[in-house]
């Protein structure tokens, strides 16, 4: 059976991972062995993360409503009731930004939830 060395095929594999770990630290830019290993690492860390970023922002948008809310007089949850009796429908990030950027407009909101919620 002849001798197949694929040299090519073989060198054109390994620049891409090489090309891919461009920027990790130590050996793993350089050494085929452990680059693959971290290339292939960070791959799974980007599949997670993508998912666990929306988690993330959740997290952040409900924090600073929470906290929008409190100056108001409401905790978070008796916010968001409030807001589901009154019938407005604004999604949480929506409702962060305004908490960071226009309080007044954010105020006007609590202020709705508050008389639905004295009815």
């Amino acid at each position: 059976m002849p001798r197949v060395k694929g040299g090519t095929v073989t060198r054109k594999r390994r620049k891409k991972v090489i090309k891919l770990a461009k920027g990790y630290y130590g050996a793993k830019h350089i050494l085929f062995k452990v680059a693959n290993q971290q290339v292939m690492k960070s791959g799974n860390y980007a599949f997670r993360d993508r998912r666990q970023k929306k988690r993330d922002f959740r997290k952040l948008w409900i924090t600073r409503i929470n906290a929008a809310a409190r100056i108001n007089g409401l905790s978070y949850s008796r916010l968001m009731h409030g807001l589901k009796l009154a019938g407005i429908e604004v999604n949480r990030k929506m409702l962060a930004d305004l908490a960071v950027a226009d309080e007044q407009a954010f105020a006007q909101l609590a202020t709705a939830a508050k008389q639905q919620l004295d009815k």
